[in-house]
Order: C-alpha cells, then structure tokens, then sequence
C-alpha cells in the first residue's frame, strides 16, 4: 500500500512538474521572443513587447530586417531595412517624435510621466501593411511591466535606430 500511495505522489509530482514547465514556456514574452528569434534568425538587437496586445517588434541589424508580429507572435512579417519609411512615438494621441525618409527628424522634446498611453507606430513601404503599432505603455491595461519613462525611453532608442537606419 505505501508504494502504491509514493506512486501516485510521484505521479501528481511529475505532473504538476510538467505543468509549470509548460505554462512557463507558453508565457506571453517568452512565446513572442521564440517568435521574434525564429522570424529574424537571429537575437534582435533592438526589440519591443507588448504582451497584453500580443504584439512584438525587432531589428535584426546584422540580417538588415525588421520583424513585426500580432496574435502572440503567430502572425507578423519580416521586412528588409529598405521598406522601412519612418517611425513616431505617440503620447496620448499625439505624436510627439517622428523620423521618416526624406525629413529631418522631429526630436522627442517631452517626457509626459503621467501619459495615459505611450505607441510606437512603425512605417513601411507596404500597400497592404503600411503601419505596424505597438503600445509601449498603456495605462487602461490591468498589468503593467514598465513606466510612462521607460516607454518614452524605449520609443526614443527606437527612433534613433530607424533614424540610423534611414540615414545609411
């Protein structure tokens, strides 16, 4: 009888082992990161999340590309350096920095710590998918993983690196 009782303790044991494992590899931000890796083919160097929208961003600057994904990273497209038209970051409905081609970069003269939402709006030379937004903060969503700061730090190093980008 006691071996038949550490048994089933195995059992539920290896289980439930196997269960966190499972949950831990299915979380938001490490699915999207396995989605960004598979989709570049490389760590990106540049990367943003956004794990309540399930939406991801990442340049990839020795591949020359940049992979945007939806859907939890089950949907999302590559594009090379060249389709890249510009890039802004928008505080509540206002874009408060943009670099494009062709145009000299508006700077980002603002640090709104009290945003209510902080977008990262990403352009391209695509007829069917011309823009690719990401919030970087969101204060409406339930869980939070950064600040209004950090989110305008983020779209600022973003920026600078579309502005890098365009300008070689």
């Amino acid at each position: 009888m006691f071996r038949v009782v550490l048994l089933v303790a195995l059992a539920a044991a290896a289980l439930t082992t196997g269960a966190l494992m499972l949950a831990w590899w299915m979380e938001p931000v490490r699915r999207m990161k396995r989605a960004l890796l598979k989709s570049l083919g490389a760590v990106p160097e540049a990367e943003a999340l956004s794990p309540a929208e399930g939406r991801a961003a990442g340049l990839d600057f020795d591949g020359a590309q940049v992979a945007v994904l939806w859907n939890r990273g089950g949907n999302g497209l590559v594009y090379a350096f060249e389709e890249i038209e510009g890039g802004e970051v928008i505080v509540d409905g206002h874009v408060v920095a943009r670099v494009r081609r062709g145009e000299t970069r508006k700077s980002l003269d603002i640090m709104a710590p009290d945003a209510e939402q902080v977008v990262l709006r990403l352009m391209f030379a695509d007829a069917r998918n011309p823009e690719f937004e990401l919030a970087l903060w969101d204060a409406a969503l339930p869980v939070q993983t950064s600040s209004p700061g950090e989110a305008m730090r983020l779209g600022r190093r973003w920026l600078s690196h579309l502005e890098a980008l365009l300008k070689g």
